[in-house]
Formats: structure tokens, C-alpha cells, sequence
């Protein structure tokens, strides 16, 4: 791993918002020194507002609540999170691509894709001539 890169560049996370998750995101800066910052790609709470996604029953019980709904100004009586399973399927990919193209290299992609295509078609011609050395 290229320590420097990471540091420059904030580690994308996406996950349920809730409490925990956002832990998360703090714990692993701490724990892994590879990442200064990390960047909450999905969902935001702007995101749960503007899309109206369902929140579910939260973690009872869990001390990091308190601070989480006040923060956010959620009820401290009723913890609540939100999957990011809520988003629609195609809207998840969407935001996904757009948060990590900036750091895609278009070229080296490229390559990889070619690289999958020729694998692609060596494994159809092995299968192919397997099933017939099999008839034979």
C-alpha cells in the first residue's frame, strides 16, 4: 500500500447511517493510520432527507446514540438508522460511480477490461473443447 497516496486522498465509505457506522469511519482512521480523513459517500444525512428513505429500529442500547441524535436532532428515545440497501439499486450505482471516478485511472480500466475479455474468451474456448473431448 502506498501510504502517502492514502493519506492524501480521504477513504470513500458507504454503509448504513446510523450511530455505529459512523463510528466506523472514525475507528478505522485510528486503527489503520493508512487514512487521515474518511469521506461518508453514502448514505449522507442529506441523502436520507432528499431521497425520503425509511429509517428502521436502531441499536437499543447502544452508548453512542445520545450523541448521534443529538447531533442530528433525532429523538434520544428512539434510535433509528437507515440501511443503504434503501436506495434504489441503479441510484446506489450511480452515486457509487460518481464518488470514486475522479480517482479511477481511465487508462489502466481500459487495460483491466481488455485483460477480463481475453480470460473471458480463453475460459469459453477451454469449456468448449472440454464438453467435446468429453463426447468423443
Amino acid at each position: 500500500m502506498d501510504s502517502n497516496r492514502t493519506l492524501a486522498v480521504p477513504r470513500r465509505n458507504l454503509g448504513d447511517f446510523d450511530c455505529s457506522g459512523e463510528d466506523i469511519e472514525r475507528d478505522w482512521v485510528a486503527r489503520t493510520g493508512c487514512w487521515s480523513h474518511t469521506e461518508r459517500v453514502l448514505p449522507t444525512y442529506e441523502q436520507v432527507r432528499a431521497y425520503e428513505l425509511p429509517a428502521t429500529e436502531g441499536k437499543h442500547g447502544d452508548p453512542r446514540w445520545p450523541a448521534f441524535a443529538r447531533r442530528y436532532g433525532f429523538d434520544p428515545r428512539r434510535p433509528v438508522q437507515w440501511e443503504v440497501e434503501a436506495l434504489e439499486p441503479d441510484e446506489l450505482r450511480r452515486l457509487v460511480l460518481a464518488a470514486v471516478a475522479p480517482y479511477v485511472g481511465r487508462d489502466v480500466l481500459a487495460r483491466q477490461i481488455a485483460r477480463e475479455e481475453e480470460q473471458r474468451r480463453a475460459m469459453a474456448a477451454f469449456v468448449r473443447g472440454w464438453g467435446a473431448a468429453g463426447r468423443t
